[in-house]
């Protein structure tokens, strides 16, 4: 069961997880003794999974965002001897992906993916993803700006 202070400590290391156990504690007010055994905890008990490092994309040459969602085709997923699992797991293997769900609703799965520009989005629809065994149909959405929940 999660506290009060494991929620706080929680939200703080979702926004920047760079913070060192002395400034969470500054910012909540915590003992840094309590942090640093709470961080600890949450981790042992796979609450935190992971810190990772969120990438300017632009900076790297992937100027182009977009939600992709997929209809899959279960009839050819099961011709191939596929799941709809094994399906989103290919996926993560393109390095265009950075995402992938799957979901409910008219579509099954949702990937976020990365591109230099709308042409190559283009040929990743068209000449990869298209071309995988199982995927029906798509319907590509391009993200025209990413909020940032820490910007003022």
């Amino acid at each position: 069961m999660l506290t009060k202070k494991d929620m706080t400590v929680l939200d703080i290391l979702k926004h920047d997880a760079k913070l060192s156990t002395r400034e969470i504690s500054e910012k909540t007010g915590i003992p840094i003794t309590t942090v640093h055994n709470r961080i600890k905890k949450l981790e042992k008990e796979g609450i935190i999974k992971a810190y990772k490092a969120v990438v300017d994309k632009k900076k790297i040459g992937k100027s182009i965002s977009a939600y992709i969602l997929l209809t899959v085709s279960y009839k050819d997923l099961d011709a191939i001897n596929l799941t709809q699992e094994s399906l989103a797991k290919k996926f993560l293997t393109l390095p265009e992906v950075e995402e992938c769900s799957i979901i409910s609703g008219a579509s099954d799965i949702i990937l976020k993916v990365a591109t230099k520009d709308v042409d190559e989005l283009n040929d990743f629809v068209i000449n990869k993803l298209r071309h995988i065994g199982g995927v029906e149909k798509t319907l590509t959405s391009i993200v025209l700006k990413d909020v940032d929940p820490m910007a003022s």
